[in-house]
């Protein structure tokens, strides 16, 4: 934060509210009576057919020469004879145009049901490949006319696959606050806006010749050389809030502009911000208010919010007062998500991206790395895209806007970049999650976040939480249909990791679950140490095995290790006791294993 010399007042900088403002199924067959399917052909098929994979019929290719390839009554005899062996009730149900066989397992088969039935198929001699018969959905892709250059939603390297999301939710019944700018007028944004308040209760902040009311329409945000301080260039405005409800409920499939993350939630615009940004005072009003708690003189809330986007900030430690009313709202239920910052320093040093209670987002490129501008540090939950122009301004996110410069004009749209425009991709995210599960808390919703997140694609310095945001990973775990259910087992004894000497080992046992680890296997670490480059980190299976998780590097002169790894260890079962094993490899540098976390 800021004091503006001419006034005296502190604000919130709109230019720091978000230094944001820098720049403006395919499918292979196999034919089940070809005999040129080769050994290697046929292992790969075999490994289609897995455990976890959710399927009530199987799908059964059986060699050249095989009875069952052609005999209709062998191949129910087979699947009766198989069941048995497996203890299910296997049927025959027809044969496919290829030849192969269809099976079923009736509509209460378990994973476990699954698995014992393919091991059985699988162990036969004559069977060339066994699959589940999968349900296959429609993969529509929005027809909004600006959506191809939405790659922060759906590119490979670094979009949040926004779009896999889609067909288990889309955000419907959820309110999303904006607690922001307010709103202006927005033909891809319009049906998706509900009731807000302007909260901002100086004049000279609101610019709109009143203090607060029911309307939270934003009059432009400009300002001239000086009026935000000595030596502060003018401004023009920026429409931020109008930007920021794009992201998170544009609306979609018509036919025009960009699509919404969130697309059937519906956004409550808070107006907190206006010239040269907006008080504590306001923004902690508006999110009582937004949550369903009551504010003095203001009206109930008749959109209750269940997700707060905060994309504003300042400089300082998160004050009593806003930790109070961030802890009120997440009590009544609702996540509230904020802007990491926009000063590529330690998010520490800036609020409310430092507050408790909060999912605090950076901001990822296009390349997948840490946006040069974005704030870093262990208290970073999450990132997602907030692109960088300085690539080419189509490495923005792209969302909608308005033409003004001082006064509203016409709508438009526009590529911006920051920590900004990273969290509305979270907040989008939340309220998917919240209208797939209602019941979901916001604890939940943040471990299932991290928990499902991916690894960063590309480089991260001083740390940049669990990882990647991926919408359709997470939306899937709470939905029941995929994902990692995010059963956390955390370790939290502090260990001395001694300077040049032998490995420690930090036990965490493991129980209550059943089968193997996941292939996605979350390992969280909390390491400090003067030197990381002295580290080697390897994560220790309850049988034994070792995964290594980080090698020594004689270059890496950073401090800390603050990381969520990610572990194929589906070969490992999942009860038992884990290890963290930590040696320092060199001389002259200290640290200690703080805590470490297994999310399954």
């Amino acid at each position: 934060m800021r004091t503006v010399p001419a006034t005296g007042r502190k604000l919130i900088s709109v230019a720091a509210v978000s230094a944001a403002l820098l720049t403006a199924a395919t499918a292979t067959a196999a034919t089940a009576q070809d005999g040129a399917t080769g050994d290697a052909a046929v292992a790969a098929a075999r490994t289609e057919a897995t455990p976890t994979t959710p399927a009530e019929r199987l799908i059964v290719g059986y060699k050249s020469g095989a009875s069952e390839a052609t005999s209709n009554k062998a191949a129910e005899a087979d699947a009766v004879a198989k069941g048995k062996e497996a203890g299910e009730d296997v049927d025959f149900r027809r044969r496919l145009g290829t030849g192969a066989a269809l099976v079923d397992l009736g509509g209460n088969a378990t994973t476990a049901d699954l698995a014992d039935v393919v091991a059985e198929y699988r162990a036969d001699p004559q069977v060339a490949y066994v699959v589940p018969d999968r349900l296959n959905k429609p993969m529509a892709t929005p027809n909004d006319t600006e959506y191809g250059k939405q790659w922060d939603l759906s590119e490979d390297t670094a979009g949040m696959r926004v779009p896999g999301a889609w067909d288990l939710s889309t955000g419907s019944g959820v309110t999303v606050a904006v607690i922001d700018t307010g709103y202006v007028a927005h033909s891809d944004l319009a049906a998706n806006v509900v009731g807000g308040y302007d909260f901002i209760s100086d004049t000279a902040v609101s610019v709109d010749g009143d203090g607060r009311d029911s309307n939270p329409a934003d009059p432009g945000d400009w300002y001239a050389a000086g009026d935000c301080g000595s030596g502060v260039p003018a401004g023009t405005s920026s429409w931020h809030g109008t930007h920021v409800a794009g992201t998170i409920a544009a609306v979609t499939d018509n036919g025009k502009g960009v699509a919404g993350i969130a697309y059937g939630a519906k956004v409550s615009p808070l107006r907190v911000l206006g010239k040269c940004g907006g008080y504590d005072s306001d923004i902690i009003d508006a999110i009582t208010w937004a949550s369903g708690g009551t504010v003095s003189g203001v009206p109930a809330n008749a959109n209750v919010a269940k997700v707060i986007n905060m994309s504003l900030g300042g400089d300082g430690a998160c004050t009593s007062a806003t930790q109070s009313a961030i802890n009120a709202a997440v009590n009544r239920g609702t996540t509230v998500v904020v802007a990491a910052g926009n000063e590529n320093d330690n998010v520490a040093n800036h609020s409310p991206g430092n507050c408790n209670n909060v999912i605090s987002v950076a901001a990822t490129n296009r390349s997948g790395a840490k946006a040069s501008y974005s704030n870093y540090g262990s208290l970073v939950d999450i990132s997602a895209p907030g692109g960088q122009t300085s690539t080419g301004t189509a490495n923005g996110i792209l969302s909608t806007l308005n033409s003004g410069t001082k006064t509203p004009s016409t709508e438009s749209y526009a590529y911006y970049q920051g920590t900004s425009m990273a969290t509305p991709h979270i907040a989008g995210l939340v309220a998917l999650m919240k209208s797939a599960d209602p019941a979901l808390t916001p604890a939940q919703i943040e471990s299932a976040i991290k928990a499902n997140a991916r690894p960063i694609p590309g480089s991260c310095s001083g740390g940049c939480g669990a990882g990647l945001a991926d919408a359709a990973r997470t939306v899937q775990a709470v939905s029941g249909s995929g994902g990692t259910g995010g059963a956390t087992f955390t370790s939290t004894p502090a260990i001395a990791i001694p300077d040049a000497g032998s490995a420690i080992e930090s036990p965490l046992s493991v129980s209550g679950l059943t089968g193997n680890a996941p292939s996605t296997l979350k390992v969280a670490v909390d390491i400090t140490h003067t030197y990381r480059g002295d580290l080697v980190i390897d994560l220790v299976a309850p049988d034994g095995s070792a995964y290594r998780l980080k090698a020594s590097s004689s270059s890496d002169s950073a401090d800390d290790v603050r990381a969520t790894y990610t572990v194929n260890a589906s070969g490992e079962t999942a009860n038992g006791t884990w290890k963290l094993r930590v040696q320092d490899t060199y001389a002259q540098d200290t640290g200690t294993l703080n805590s470490w976390a297994l999310t399954f």
